[in-house]
């Protein structure tokens, strides 16, 4: 059964974010919102919280998962980026946006796309998610929560306790987040492609 907190989504309450971050620390696979809907994570050394997420999502191992930021000095410790990307990435975050980019080192292999060696990045425009990452000390490893057999998204903490309470351990719940996912840009090749139209405006990468 999932625990369920619910947290104030301005001011959020230090001794909920410490325990959601211990939760992490210890194994846990979450539903949490962000700026752009809920997402499913899990403590980046996870190795069996990743698969239970993919196993969630049904998704293959070729399915970028993302790394959640608390800011755009800790995206530039995951990722490789030239001057084009590191300004126009810089312009749009924190956002509703996930960056597709090759993967430094400081990622664990079996994070990055097998063959292509990347890895998403994003970083939220959300106090709650980056209160947890401070508390946790390093990204998140996300993933939109969009199930497969769902045909809208599920937008409140208790709809996704009630749906997911058998393969969550926690429900993060904190008002309505929207339920638009982000806007995937894909910036492996060079260039910023388009990969999907979500929350974020993709004028300013077109």
């Amino acid at each position: 059964m999932a625990k369920f907190f619910d947290i104030h989504p301005d001011n959020p309450q230090q001794r909920l974010i410490s325990q959601v971050a211990d939760a992490l620390r210890n194994g846990a696979v979450i539903a949490y919102p962000t700026d752009s809907g809920y997402a499913l994570g899990c403590a980046m050394d996870n190795h069996f919280g990743s698969d239970r997420i993919r196993a969630i999502r049904d998704l293959d191992e070729r399915h970028h998962m993302t790394l959640v930021c608390s800011d755009f000095s800790q995206l530039g410790q995951l990722v490789i980026l030239d001057n084009h990307a590191f300004r126009a990435i810089k312009a749009a975050t924190p956002g509703p946006y996930t960056f597709i980019l090759p993967a430094t080192k400081e990622v664990p292999r079996r994070l990055a796309h097998p063959k292509k060696k990347t890895v998403g990045v994003r970083i939220p425009d959300n106090e709650i998610v980056r209160s947890i990452i401070a508390e946790l000390g390093e990204p998140i490893l996300s993933s939109s929560l969009i199930l497969p057999d769902i045909d809208s998204p599920l937008t409140e903490g208790w709809q996704i306790k009630e749906e997911l309470d058998h393969v969550l351990d926690a429900v993060v719940e904190a008002g309505d987040c929207g339920e638009e996912p982000t806007t995937v840009i894909d910036y492996s090749s060079g260039s910023a492609e388009v990969v999907r139209v979500g929350a974020g405006d993709t004028a300013r990468f077109e």
